[in-house]
C-alpha cells in the first residue's frame, strides 16, 4: 500500500478531470472530504453535479492566469498539459496560489533524449533522464511521437527551472501506457475483439518485444498520496507496474482471462503498411515508441506498490465484457484485412 500523505481536507484543483484518470482522481478527492475544482473548457459533460466547483475557460488564453488569481488551492494536479507554453502558463498563472503543482508527464520523455534507443532495449530509471532532446525524426510515421514526447521533455523542464529559480512546488509524474476500465483509446479493448472473433492478433515488429504499463487507479492512489509531501517538490518519479511480459505473452494473459486460445502471430510492420494497416490500431501497444520505465525509486521514496498486472488486466476485461460497447474499437472496420494477412 502506499502511504498517506501530509495533506489533510483540502482545496484541490484538477485541470482536465473529466475522463479516465482524471475522472477516477476527481471521485477519489470527493470521497476523502477534498474540496475539488475542475478546470476545463466544457466540452465533455461530467456526473459530478454540485459536488465540485467549475471552471470553463482555455488554459492557452490570457483569461486562463485572470480566472485562477483570485483563487487559492491546497494542491493541483494538470492532466492536460502536453507543450512548454501550457506549463509555463501553470506556473505563472499558479505561482503564488497553490501548495503544490503535480504534473502528469510521460515515459516517452526518455524517449526524446539523443540517444535513447527506439524501440527500447531496457527500462529506464530517472537516473537515465539527463540529456540534449533528440532531433526530428527522418521517417514521418515516427514524427507525432516524438514530437509528444519531446513536448513532454520540455515541459519538464520549464517545472526544473522553476523549481531551481522560484522554488515552483511541483512534482512529475512519468507514466508509461495507462490501462483501465474507461480507457477512451480503448486499447485492451481492442485485444479483447480480436480474440474473441477467433481470428489471428497480429503484432507487428514481432512478439517478443517487452512492455511495462501502469494501472490507472494505482496512479490515482499515488497521486493522492503524494499531494502536500514537501519530499517530493522538485522530483520526478516514474510510476509503473512491475512485471514486463513480451507481447506475445501479453496477449496470451487477455486470452486467458477470456478463456481462448492465444492467437497471436508476429508479422512484419512493412507488410502491414503496404497493405494500408496501422500499428496503433491493429496492435496498440507494439509501437516502437513504447516507453519502458523502472519504478524503484517510487517505491523507496513513496512507497508505491503497483498490483500484479494479471489482477488488474482481469478487471479490465471484465469491465469490457459486462459493459460491451455496440461500436468497435477504432481500426477494427479493417479486420478482414488483417485476418487475411496472417500466415496461413
Amino acid at each position: 500500500m502506499i502511504r498517506e500523505g501530509p495533506l489533510g481536507m483540502g482545496r484541490i484543483l484538477v485541470i482536465g478531470g473529466t475522463t479516465f484518470m482524471g475522472y477516477q482522481l476527481v471521485w477519489r478527492l470527493l470521497a476523502r472530504g477534498h474540496q475539488v475544482t475542475v478546470l476545463n473548457r466544457g466540452r465533455t459533460p461530467d456526473p459530478f453535479g454540485n459536488r465540485v466547483a467549475r471552471i470553463r475557460v482555455d488554459r492557452r488564453t490570457s483569461d486562463f492566469a485572470q480566472v485562477l488569481a483570485a483563487q487559492t488551492f491546497d494542491a493541483t494536479v494538470d492532466f492536460a498539459a502536453f507543450t512548454a507554453i501550457d506549463v509555463a502558463g501553470a506556473v505563472d498563472a499558479l505561482a503564488d496560489n497553490t501548495g503544490h503543482y503535480v504534473f502528469i508527464s510521460s515515459g516517452a520523455a526518455y524517449l526524446a533524449r539523443q540517444d535513447a534507443p527506439v524501440p527500447v532495449v531496457r527500462a529506464f530509471s530517472e537516473a537515465d533522464y539527463r540529456g540534449p532532446t533528440r532531433p526530428r525524426p527522418e521517417h514521418p510515421e515516427d514524427v507525432p511521437s516524438w514530437r509528444y514526447a519531446a513536448d513532454k521533455r520540455a515541459s519538464e523542464a520549464v517545472l526544473e527551472e522553476a523549481w531551481a529559480a522560484r522554488r515552483f512546488p511541483s512534482t512529475r509524474l512519468r507514466l508509461p501506457n495507462v490501462n483501465g476500465a474507461r480507457d477512451p483509446e480503448r486499447r485492451v479493448e481492442s485485444y479483447v475483439w480480436r480474440i474473441l472473433d477467433g481470428g489471428p492478433v497480429l503484432l507487428p515488429y514481432g512478439g517478443d518485444i517487452r512492455i511495462r504499463h501502469v494501472y490507472a487507479g494505482e496512479v490515482v492512489k499515488a497521486i493522492d498520496s503524494l499531494l502536500g509531501n514537501p519530499h517530493t517538490f522538485g522530483q520526478a518519479y516514474n510510476l509503473s507496474q512491475d512485471e514486463e511480459p513480451t507481447m506475445m505473452e501479453f496477449v496470451g494473459l487477455v486470452a486467458e482471462i477470456l478463456g481462448s486460445p492465444n492467437r497471436a502471430v508476429p508479422i512484419s510492420a512493412d507488410a502491414m503498411a503496404n497493405a494500408g494497416l496501422e500499428v496503433r490500431y491493429v496492435s496498440p501497444f507494439s509501437g516502437r515508441w513504447e516507453s519502458r520505465i523502472d519504478p524503484r525509486l517510487a517505491k523507496e521514496d513513496l512507497g508505491f506498490h503497483h498490483q500484479p498486472l494479471a489482477q488488474y488486466l482481469e478487471s479490465i476485461v471484465s469491465a469490457v465484457l459486462d459493459y460491451p460497447r455496440p461500436e468497435p474499437p477504432p481500426g477494427y472496420e479493417k479486420r478482414n484485412l488483417e485476418k487475411s494477412l496472417a500466415p496461413s
